[in-house]
C-alpha cells in the first residue's frame, strides 16, 4: 500500500510532572528532511529523535515541534537561576544607583550582564531532565504513529486515483492496439491506388509497390510500442500494492509510460489512433502530478 508524503500527526504524554506535547508536519520532498524544533532541555536528544523518525519514513520534508509544560518543565533546563547571587547583584545596583543619586531602576537586562546569575549544568542530568526526555520521547512516538496514519490513509486515495487512470490507460491502449492495424491496411490501400498509377510495368509495378508498402507499415506499426507500454502499466499497478516505498519507482515508470505513449502518437498518422495517444498522455500527465506526492 502505498503511502502519501503529506500529513500531520500530534501526540501527548507525561512523566514525573513533565508534560511533552510533539506535532509532526509532513510534505513532499525528493528526499528525507527533518528540521527539529526542540526546547534548549532536550537539544542533546535530537539525534534520538532523528533516528526514530527515520525508523518510520524514507521521504518527505518533515517538520517536528516539540514544548514543555509543567511545575518540573523549568528545571530540565541546562541553566538554572542562581536566586542568592541574583539578589545580591540587585541589592548591589539599588546602592549604586543611589550612591550616584540617580532614579534609575534595576532591570532584568543589568543582572545578566553577570554571567554567575545563572548556573550551567550538563544537560539531562537532572531527574527532570530525564523526566522531559520520557515525556518526549513518547509523545513524538504517538505523532509518528498519528502521521502514518494520515499519511496512510491519504495513500489510499492516492492509489484508488492511480489506479482508476491506469484502467482508463489501459482501455485506451486496447482501442489503439485495435486500430493500429485497421490504420496500416487502409494505409496500404490507398498506397496500392496511388502507386499502382504510376507504373506501367505490371512486374515493376508490384515489386515497388510491394517495397513501398513494407516500408510503410514498417514506419506505422506501434505494436511494441503498445506491447512495451502495457508492460510498464502492469509494473505500474503492481507498484501501487508494494508494503515498500515506490514514489521513486512510479516516477521512473511514469516517464517509460509517457515515452512510449509520446512515440505511438508520433507514428499514428490517423485522427483516431493519435485521439487515443493524446488521451492517454493527458491520464499520465494527472499521474505525474499525484506521484509528486507519494512516499
Amino acid at each position: 500500500m502505498i503511502h502519501s508524503m503529506t500529513g500531520f500527526g500530534e501526540g501527548r504524554a507525561e512523566a514525573g510532572g513533565v508534560e511533552a506535547t510533539a506535532e509532526l508536519r509532513s510534505v513532499n520532498a525528493r528526499h528525507l528532511d527533518l528540521k527539529l524544533r526542540f526546547p534548549d532541555a532536550l537539544k542533546a536528544r535530537e539525534s534520538e529523535a532523528q533516528a526514530l523518525l527515520k525508523e518510520h519514513f524514507a521521504r518527505g520534508r518533515i517538520t517536528a515541534h516539540v514544548q514543555l509544560e509543567g511545575a518540573d518543565a523549568d528545571d530540565a533546563l541546562p541553566v538554572r537561576v542562581d536566586d542568592e547571587a541574583a539578589a545580591a547583584y540587585a541589592r548591589l545596583l539599588r546602592r549604586l544607583a543611589a550612591a550616584a543619586e540617580l532614579d534609575a531602576p534595576v532591570g532584568l537586562e543589568h543582572l545578566l550582564e553577570f554571567s554567575d546569575v545563572l548556573e550551567h549544568r550538563e544537560e539531562m542530568d537532572t531527574p527532570a531532565g530525564e523526566n522531559a526526555w520520557e515525556a518526549a520521547e513518547q509523545a513524538l512516538a504517538d505523532a509518528v504513529d498519528h502521521l502514518r496514519a494520515t499519511r496512510r490513509r491519504e495513500g489510499e486515495s492516492l492509489r484508488a486515483d492511480l489506479q482508476a487512470r491506469t484502467d482508463a490507460i489501459t482501455e485506451r491502449l486496447s482501442q489503439a492496439e485495435a486500430r493500429a492495424p485497421e490504420r496500416i491496411d487502409e494505409r496500404r490501400e490507398t498506397l496500392r491506388e496511388r502507386l499502382g498509377e504510376l507504373f506501367d510495368d505490371e512486374r515493376v509495378a508490384a515489386d515497388r509497390l510491394e517495397a513501398e508498402l513494407a516500408m510503410t507499415a514498417d514506419k506505422l506499426d506501434v505494436t511494441e510500442e503498445c506491447v512495451r507500454l502495457r508492460a510498464h502499466l502492469e509494473q505500474f499497478q503492481g507498484a501501487l500494492g508494494d508494503d515498500e516505498p515506490t514514489g521513486r519507482r512510479l516516477k521512473f515508470l511514469t516517464q517509460e509510460l509517457h515515452r512510449e505513449a509520446n512515440t505511438i502518437g508520433a507514428k499514428a498518422n490517423d485522427a483516431t489512433l493519435s485521439h487515443h495517444a493524446v488521451a492517454i498522455k493527458e491520464e499520465i500527465e494527472k499521474i505525474r502530478e499525484q506521484i509528486r506526492n507519494v512516499e
